[in-house]
C-alpha cells in the first residue's frame, strides 16, 4: 500500500492532534494518551514529575508549532495514518523520551563530527499496520536525511520483546533490511545505524 507522506509543520498541529486522540497506543487509556511530546528538542531536566495529559496536550501543541517535534506524517485517503518522530541527534539529548527509556543509549559516546537524525517512534493505526507503512516512513526519513546533508539515521529497536507496545520504536529486521547495521548496543536495545554518505578511503 502507497501512502503520502508529509514532513510535518506547525500547519498541520491539529490534524497531528487529533490523529494522537483517536488512534490506540500504548495501553490505550485515555488519561495516559502519548502526543510524542517527550521526543524533541525541548529541555526537561528541570522538569518536575510526569504532566498530565492536557499538559502534554499543551507541550505537544507548543512543540510542534516551534518545530521542537520534527517527523513525517503518513496520509491515505485524506487522512493521517501513521508517524514517524525523527529529529537531529544532538538537540534532543536533554528530552525526557531520553532519560525515561534510553539512558543508557544517552552514555554511549557522541562524535561530535557526525550528523545524526534520529527516529525516536512509529505509530501507525490499527487497521492500517502490516501493510509498510512504517517502511514507506522510515525510507522518507532517510531521503530527507540525505538530502539535509546527514551522515548517519540512528535507530533503537529493542533487543527481544513479546510487548507489542515496546516495539513503537520499530524492529530489528524492518531497519536491516533497509541497510541499518549495529552500531552499539545497551542490556535492552541495538543502536543501529545507516550511512548515508559514502566514505572514500
Amino acid at each position: 500500500m502507497n501512502v503520502e507522506i508529509k514532513k510535518l509543520t506547525p500547519a498541520h498541529v491539529e490534524e497531528y492532534m487529533i490523529f494522537f486522540e483517536t488512534t490506540p497506543h500504548d495501553d490505550n487509556i485515555p488519561e495516559h494518551t502519548c502526543y510524542c511530546e517527550c521526543w524533541c528538542s525541548a529541555d526537561h531536566r528541570f522538569g518536575t514529575g510526569i504532566p498530565s495529559r492536557e499538559e502534554r496536550k499543551a507541550m505537544a501543541i507548543e512543540y510542534v508549532r516551534s518545530g521542537k517535534i520534527q517527523g513525517y506524517l503518513a496520509y491515505f485517503d485524506g487522512c493521517i495514518v501513521g508517524w514517524c518522530n525523527a529529529n537531529t541527534k544532538t538537540e534532543c539529548l536533554n528530552c525526557i523520551g531520553w532519560y525515561r527509556f534510553m539512558p543508557q543509549v544517552n552514555e554511549l559516546e557522541i562524535d561530535a563530527n557526525d550528523k545524526v537524525k534520529s527516529i525516536y517512534c512509529f505509530l501507525v493505526a490499527p487497521v492500517m499496520k502490516r501493510k509498510g507503512i512504517a517502511k514507506q516512513l522510515l525510507q522518507y526519513a532517510c531521503q530527507d536525511a540525505m538530502n539535509d546533508d546527514y551522515d548517519y539515521v540512528e535507530v533503537y529497536p529493542e533487543k527481544e520483546t513479546t510487548d507489542e507496545r515496546k516495539h513503537f520504536m520499530g524492529f530489528v529486521d524492518m531497519y536491516k533490511n533497509l541497510g541499518f547495521t549495529i552500531h552499539a548496543e545497551t542490556n535492552q536495545k541495538f543502536v543501529m545505524r545507516k550511512q548515508l554518505k559514502c566514505t572514500i578511503v
